[in-house]
């Protein structure tokens, strides 16, 4: 959407914004593409507009906002809690629609209150749509990261197969295909002919003659001395390739996850149906259902009714940032997203801050607010 196309109610969307306690910030349309490319998630990389400076510098088209106002916030040191509205064109290849767009939101950075931050992106997400779409019904539909990791945690699983579930959250096909490869019985083969060769020769049970052999082979070739991991690193890794390759769900585990994944109702209900189902599984989550049970309360202390809320346990966004809270808004019995959000509580120290900074934030597609405007004209 061209610039000459910004949505004529842009203007008092700026002023919602700003009367739910935000400052209004800018970035740069032409961004480092490391962030984005390392932290964003799959869904996001392969529809970035990527180029290059006069240096080989990899850069790219905004494609978001959530990184770049980060980056601004750690660049300009600036202290917490802080609350950033923006509006602005993002530029991503779309299935649908013009592929340069405008977006809104608000970055909520380093409110310690996790449950009062959470409550105020959902509830500031559907009261400026409510404001801009009079007499549109909305659905707010709710998922929670930090809960399935607690899930996945407490079926005993190893760490590497626990990152690789938590990593395909929100991705409906790639979590059945894992599932599916966990509960095969019989192993869909070894990582890599490398390690199925070590594993003949029988070195992968025996770590000090794996770390020897490994340690030979990289000075026989000349590979040590440009190596960025050491043989024991290397070791360590062709180990835990043939251990997530042997790991098999049991039926019981994977009934669990199962019926966790299949969890659907109101908000309202949510954290009466996990507590049930933590007791019949006999999984202990403990803090990460009340920090969901906080969240629930603070939403109804914010003004946000949690019946007019669904909770999916399988919900997810298509971002590797989240940690905790996602969700999205859409006009009723439609999949027309038109806002979306979360939680991303590691994603500032991995930028760069030296402290760890809570954040939770929504961005807000204008176009499709602005389709919805003309259509109800």
């Amino acid at each position: 959407m061209p610039l000459s196309n910004l949505p004529a109610f842009a203007p008092d969307l700026v002023a919602d914004l700003e009367r739910l306690g935000t400052e209004r910030v800018d970035t740069p349309v032409i961004q480092p593409a490391e962030p984005f490319l390392d932290m964003a998630g799959e869904d996001l990389r392969r529809r970035i507009f990527l180029t290059e400076s006069e240096t080989g510098k990899s850069l790219c088209l905004r494609p978001e906002f959530t990184i770049p106002v980060c980056l601004r916030h750690i660049e300009t040191a600036m202290g917490t809690p802080r609350r950033y509205a923006y509006l602005g064109e993002v530029f991503r290849q779309r299935r649908e629609g013009a592929n340069e767009f405008y977006q809104a939101g608000i970055e909520d950075l380093g409110e310690t209150d996790v449950a009062r931050a959470d409550a105020r992106a959902v509830r500031d997400a559907m009261t400026v749509l409510e404001n801009r779409l009079p007499g549109v019904t909305l659905s707010v539909v709710l998922g929670d990261q930090s809960v399935f990791e607690a899930v996945v945690a407490a079926c005993g699983l190893p760490a590497g197969w626990q990152k690789r579930l938590v990593h395909a959250f929100g991705n409906q096909a790639q979590l059945q295909r894992l599932m599916a490869d966990l509960s095969s019985p019989t192993p869909a083969g070894v990582f890599g002919p490398e390690v199925e060769r070590l594993a003949i020769l029988g070195k992968l049970d025996d770590e000090a003659a794996l770390i020897a052999h490994i340690d030979e082979t990289m000075e026989a070739t000349g590979y040590s001395t440009n190596a960025s991991r050491s043989p024991a690193d290397i070791a360590r890794r062709l180990r835990e390739k043939m251990e997530l390759a042997n790991t098999r769900l049991d039926a019981r585990t994977l009934a669990l996850l199962r019926e966790f994944l299949a969890l659907e109702l109101s908000l309202a209900e949510a954290p009466a149906a996990l507590a049930a189902f933590a007791d019949k599984a006999g999984l202990a989550l403990g803090e990460a259902l009340a920090r969901f049970e906080r969240r629930v309360s603070a939403l109804r202390a914010a003004g946000a009714d949690p019946a007019r809320i669904a909770y999916r346990a399988a919900f997810g966004r298509p971002l590797d940032y989240y940690t905790g809270l996602v969700f999205e808004i859409a006009p009723a019995g439609s999949a027309l997203v038109l806002a979306g959000g979360g939680r991303y509580d590691r994603l500032l120290t991995l930028l760069g801050a030296r402290e760890r900074i809570p954040a939770v934030g929504f961005s807000l597609w204008l176009d499709r607010i602005q389709s919805l405007t003309e259509a109800a004209a």
